[in-house]
């Protein structure tokens, strides 16, 4: 099996492959042909072959693209790494999937130079090398003579030896998001994803006018899967390479774009911007994270077609893929598992449960990956006869569709008892005055673990969009572009002030089930980075996780103090009583804190550690004495401090520290990748990418 664009290229050389969002350039499959042997013959030129693991540091652009197909021409892994990260992430990731050879860019080159220090791995660079201002780098100036960066384009393309694939090799390494764990390197072979486009393309339907919307980084599933699938297909991907809500929503009416994968907040920055998408669109994959039923019902009534998917780096994609009519019947499913995948929903003990019965989900089929690249123990403890553990919690109903419910790692244990996250975030969040929450465990000397929720007042929100929606009104009429700086990968643009936000499936598993990514329910550590105030903020801004939430007037409101009384945004009062009539005394929060949005990972999740250190540092005790939790039943377990302790420790031996779990309406942002993902299909999506790294991946 040769690659798939010399197959392509013989078949419809005339056909548009690639068109590049900002200016319209468009490439047939003949001139990416073209780009690809020249890249080919030049990468060959420096002893990239058959076997090597081509590392790709590199921001979005057509060259990345041309490098996908370059590498699989030549026989090579190829190995994204954000061009986000920081050195020393980048070092990590190189080292464990054994990079032969780097490439990176001129804005990628310094965080390159100092990522691969001491390791002996040439670096080329698709610019002229130059001591670039890459702001991840450290400030100490950086000798590029010496580095030895090498131009590709100084060297004359050699000739390619002809190189031919079979389904078991490996296509490439993605790395899982980790964002409360160490990211894995998940191996991708070309079986792999090409089952992953034979089953989307079941799910969603392909045409041969098909121009799909790339709008995720490259180095998640969500971002990746297109450009594998668009050839295998035959059809165009439209690139954007820096994403801003509502210059991608004027891409789809600017190219007939026919389907995108986004992430929840994506999606809603978009619909605040533009008001609805263009007619155009056939398909809108949504995931990275979970979306919520508010979101589902705008999709319904401005009649966009919503795919919400569940998926993981580790499965290439999508997993669960539901249908618009599936979604909006009912806004808590992912669908039924796609084509060639089964979902099997197991017990503690690992025995499969009954239809309808609530358990860990467990994945197989052909688009699974066959495992971590140099980790088997990794591997081992992720599969079993049953398949690959998720991670994540859920059910298949008597329809056959998935429900995602929680992780398994997001449990709190206070006092003895068992609190879902996802439960509580939910009560809050559908609270009139409470857009999201995100509801995690927090250290307690008492009761092991204490319920601490980070919450989104409406009324902040509120505003946002209103002003959000002045935008799009304005940007309808075609005069209301918006400049905001969106940084980062798959940003949400509301942080730069007003505000804004994989491949549809792509969640992120790591750590024995892993972090998902791509999901539309399941976390996925790897999906949307926020936009940050201006551009040298945001390049700054820490690698695959979306930088915690700007400090806003709502966190230092909530935790000032004035005359020894607290001042909290809502009626807190209200809000903890309305709780306290849905929820036992021992699931009732005991540390809250606001702010404006929740810190979010790259894939679009809720980054659980920035969250739960916002917690630490801001949370308070709710000054609500009506409630009194202890009377409401909220009583250890076990007497014995000690004992608590030492019985909250063995809970958690073996895990991540607890994560948590997000509900609230759609601005929540799913993967690389997913997996970076549950992050849902955009993998994966979760998200999951790296996304996201995956949801580092989505419910």
């Amino acid at each position: 099996m040769r690659d798939w664009l010399s197959h392509r290229v013989a078949a419809a050389p005339d056909a548009t492959a690639l068109v590049r969002a900002e200016d319209g350039e468009a490439w047939t499959y003949a001139d990416l042909d073209r780009l690809v042997e020249e890249t080919a013959g030049r990468l060959a030129a420096h002893g990239v072959d058959a076997g090597t693991h081509l590392g790709v540091h590199l921001s979005p652009r057509v060259g990345y693209v041309g490098l996908v197909h370059a590498a699989m021409r030549l026989g090579a892994t190829l190995v994204p790494v954000g061009h986000r990260l920081t050195p020393r992430e980048i070092g990590v990731r190189l080292d464990r999937a054994d990079v032969d050879v780097l490439v990176c860019g001129a804005d990628t080159e310094r965080t390159a130079i100092e990522g691969a220090a001491g390791s002996g791995i040439p670096i080329l660079s698709v610019d002229e090398p130059t001591d670039s201002d890459d702001s991840h780098g450290s400030d100490a100036p950086t000798d590029i003579e010496d580095s030895d960066v090498a131009a590709l384009h100084d060297s004359d393309p050699e000739p390619i030896p002809d190189s031919t694939w079979n389904l078991e090799e490996r296509l490439c390494v993605l790395f899982t998001s980790g964002t409360s764990g160490r990211p894995k390197a998940v191996e991708i072979t070309a079986g792999n994803v090409l089952f992953s486009a034979v089953a989307s393309a079941f799910r969603l339907g392909v045409h041969p006018d098909d121009r799909w919307l790339v709008t995720l980084p490259l180095h998640h599933a969500g971002g990746l899967s297109p450009v594998y699938r668009s050839v295998l297909a035959g059809t165009a991907i439209v690139l954007r390479e820096d994403f801003e809500p509502g210059e991608a929503a004027d891409d789809v009416d600017r190219y007939d774009v026919t389907g995108v994968s986004l992430v929840p907040t994506m999606l809603t920055r978009m619909l605040d911007r533009r008001g609805t998408l263009s007619d155009s669109l056939r398909t809108v994959l949504l995931g990275g994270a979970p979306a919520s039923e508010r979101l589902i019902e705008r999709c319904e009534n401005y009649s966009v077609p919503v795919y919400p998917t569940y998926g993981m780096t580790e499965t290439a994609s999508q997993i669960a893929t539901a249908t618009p009519a599936e979604a909006f019947k009912d806004p808590d499913t992912v669908g039924r598992p796609i084509f060639l995948t089964d979902l099997t929903v197991v017990d503690d003990a690992g025995d499969p449960v009954d239809r309808g019965e609530t358990g860990e989900l467990v994945v197989s089929g052909p688009t699974v990956s066959p495992g971590y690249y140099g980790d088997p123990e990794a591997t081992a403890a992720a599969t079993d006869d049953h398949g690959l553990h998720t991670g994540d919690v859920g059910r298949i109903d008597e329809n056959g569709r998935v429900h995602v419910v929680n992780r398994l790692d997001d449990r709190i244990v206070t006092g003895g008892e068992n609190v879902d996250p996802g439960e509580v975030a939910d009560v809050l969040a559908d609270h009139d005055a409470v857009h999201e929450a995100a509801v995690l465990g927090l250290p307690d000397e008492t009761w092991g673990e204490r319920v601490g929720a980070l919450i989104v007042p409406a009324e902040q929100t509120d505003a946002s969009e209103e002003s959000s929606a002045d935008d799009g009104d304005e940007g309808a009429d075609g005069d209301g572009d918006n400049d905001e700086s969106v940084a980062a990968e798959v940003a949400d643009a509301e942080a730069a002030d007003p505000g804004a936000d994989a491949n549809g499936s792509t969640v992120d598993a790591t750590d024995v089930g892993n972090e998902t990514a791509e999901t539309n329910g399941a976390i996925d550590d790897e999906v949307a980075d926020v936009a940050q105030p201006d551009a040298a903020e945001a390049d700054a801004a820490e690698a695959d996780a979306i930088p915690e939430a700007a400090e806003s007037n709502v966190t230092r409101e909530a935790a000032a103090e004035t005359d020894g009384e607290r001042d909290p945004p809502i009626d807190e009062r209200a809000l903890l009583e309305y709780a306290r009539e849905r929820l036992s005394g021992f699931k009732m929060p005991r540390t809250v804190a606001y702010v404006e949005e929740l810190p979010r990972t790259v894939s679009g999740t809720v980054d659980r550690e920035a969250a739960r250190d916002r917690l630490i540092e801001e949370g308070v005790e709710p000054s609500v004495p009506s409630v009194e939790f202890d009377r409401a039943g909220f009583e250890p377990a076990d007497p014995e401090p000690a004992d608590r302790e030492e019985s909250g420790a063995a809970d958690r031996e073996g895990s991540e520290s607890n994560d948590g779990e997000e509900r609230g309406d759609g601005s929540e942002a799913a993967i690389e990748d997913g997996t970076e993902n549950g992050t849902n299909g955009i993998g994966t999506g979760a998200g999951v990418d790296e996304p996201t790294d995956g949801t580092d991946d989505d419910r």
